[in-house]
């Protein structure tokens, strides 16, 4: 019970102080009167690959921030919690291979928002409880499906002021990220032999019909 709580803290530090930090920005531009607008993506230009890196932190209002928060808290925190000798790497692997694809492949507009992390971490936990085929893994892309499945839509170019863009190339790194681990962190625990079937496969093929041992039908009497 211990090491399950020392787990569960563990795994809400990284999602709770990123998310600290969003809020933070958010507060000083009000505080101050600002528009941080500039610090995000803006596609094939010099003055938005500063976006790469600061986009996930700027959002257009506290309703943009909202929207934002519980899903990236929720999702971060599942990372961290179920892949946690992964987590780091596939959140900053998402992180920088959505924002490098939006530079590369988005609208000329300034592109901001930690929606596009929403995705890549949705699209992760759903893909990769599924490949692995483990049922507790696969129950967490259930549940993701089930709380998050509207997200789905984001992807397409439906509302004209929205990074659908992000979202799509959000969803593609969660994806490739899925394939790319599915041989490291959690997998399904490999089956056992029963005492039964360990014990005749000791015994080589080629003298089971021996005067010896008998046939397999003689010995399982």
């Amino acid at each position: 019970m211990n090491l399950e709580r020392l787990k569960v803290k563990h795994s809400l530090v990284f999602p709770i102080l990123f998310l600290f930090l969003m809020w933070a920005v958010k507060l000083f531009e009000w505080g101050l009167g600002l528009d941080l607008y500039y610090l995000g993506i803006f596609p094939l230009h010099t003055k938005g690959l500063i976006g790469i890196l600061t986009s996930p932190f700027i959002h257009r209002d506290f309703d943009h921030l909202i929207a934002n928060s519980l899903p990236f808290f929720v999702l971060s925190w599942g990372i961290f919690y179920f892949y946690r000798s992964l987590a780091y790497r596939i959140f900053f692997l998402c992180y920088f291979t959505t924002n490098i694809l939006v530079w590369l492949g988005a609208r000329e507009a300034y592109h901001i928002g930690a929606s596009g992390l929403v995705y890549a971490f949705a699209s992760f936990l759903f893909f990769s409880g599924i490949i692995r085929n483990y049922y507790r893994l696969i129950a967490i892309s259930f549940v993701v499906a089930f709380l998050y499945g509207g997200l789905f839509w984001g992807i397409f170019p439906i509302l004209k002021d929205v990074s659908w863009e992000g979202h799509l190339f959000g969803g593609f790194s969660g994806l490739i990220y899925a394939l790319a681990y599915r041989d490291k962190g959690p997998q399904k625990p490999k089956s056992r032999w029963t005492d039964e079937d360990q014990e005749e496969n000791t015994i080589p093929e080629e003298i089971w019909n021996s005067e010896l041992f008998g046939t397999k039908e003689e010995l399982r009497k």
